[in-house]
């Protein structure tokens, strides 16, 4: 039997600005065979996310850079279809850091395996996958939003935002959602349910804030970073809590990162802000897995999933992230 050709997506330089297709190598090599303790996989579903523009900086952080030359890094759903590792067999399907190509060859570190007929398998790289954990864990350990409490999400038509505003409903919060565009706008109110929505791309967020917001921000879910979060954080109620989850404005800079200039505010309002990572709460995993799964069961969650096809689409795909184009979890069809 010839080796399956593998069709990958490698990284040739550290992108400057935004990503374009030439920061990649786009190449076809020889699938070779799994050695003890390895599992080979047909790759079927990535999960494109905004962090992947950080893993291709040089530099410290929470993970290592991808290396260049080596495969870009990217969460996925594959199929099993050949094994020399015990925990795995033919047939399976598994979650884990796969990597933007058709076969995964390799140990099985941090896999796991999810059941198709349980869930979609877009889905596991959504609500029911790392989107959905960041969503939970960010709102409800770091964020700790109360009953009556006033929610406000930046990024709140993207994958986590979305859920972490129906999370926050589901608690009994007022939430309101910073979005670009009337059509996403609109989704959040209809759709998932969130007491406002304001566009930033056509309204005065300061303003709305003020309208929507009356009392203030008890807890800001930012994904978004520079004048977005300066803008919230002139907002703040006392005691209010600011989650940063991501700053998507600032991760194609080729100057340098805008700061808080605002960050004043957490002081008169005896407020805080906090960082997160959704790899410190990889033990309770399985906890908010099943808490969400039920949640979607009884119709009180929804899960939307942007899914394009096409392996060969990757760099331009991974743009819609930065050009507000997706709407929900964004997901790439091998």
């Amino acid at each position: 039997m010839s080796p399956l050709p593998n069709r990958r997506f490698v990284l040739n330089r550290r992108p400057s600005g935004l990503v374009s297709r030439d920061d990649f190598g786009f190449e076809e090599v020889p699938v070779g065979e799994p050695e003890d303790g390895q599992i080979l996989v047909r790759n079927l579903y990535l999960s494109l996310d905004p962090a992947m523009r950080g893993w291709m900086n040089e530099g410290k952080s929470y993970i290592e850079p991808v290396g260049l030359g080596e495969v870009m890094r990217a969460l996925g759903i594959g199929e099993v279809i050949a094994s020399r590792h015990p925990r795995f067999a033919v047939g399976d399907h598994v979650q884990g850091a796969l990597g933007v190509q058709d076969y995964f060859l390799g140990a099985p570190k941090g896999f796991y395996p999810v059941d198709p007929q349980a869930a979609p398998l877009p889905r596991y790289l959504s609500a029911l996958g790392m989107t959905g954990m960041t969503a939970y864990f960010a709102l409800l350990e770091v964020g700790q939003p109360r009953e009556g409490e006033t929610v406000v999400i930046s990024g709140a038509a993207g994958a986590v935002g979305s859920i972490a505003g129906q999370i926050a409903k589901l608690k009994g919060c007022r939430v309101v959602g910073i979005a670009g565009g009337p059509a996403k706008c609109r989704s959040l109110i209809e759709e998932l349910g969130f007491d406002a929505a304001i566009d930033y791309k056509n309204e005065d967020v300061a303003a709305a804030l003020k309208r929507d917001c009356p009392k203030g921000v008890d807890v800001f879910f930012d994904n978004v970073g520079g004048e977005i979060l300066d803008t919230v954080l002139a907002r703040l109620a006392p005691k209010a809590r600011v989650v940063i989850c991501g700053a998507i404005s600032q991760y194609n800079n080729s100057t340098p990162v805008k700061g808080p200039a605002n960050y004043l505010s957490l002081l008169v309002n005896r407020a805080r802000m906090e960082g997160f990572v959704v790899l410190d709460y990889a033990a309770r995993y399985a906890e908010a897995a099943r808490e969400m799964a039920g949640w979607i069961a009884e119709g009180r969650l929804h899960s939307r999933e942007d899914v394009v096809e096409g392996l060969e689409t990757f760099p331009e795909t991974l743009l819609k992230l930065f050009n507000g184009e997706n709407f929900g979890k964004l997901v790439l069809k091998v």
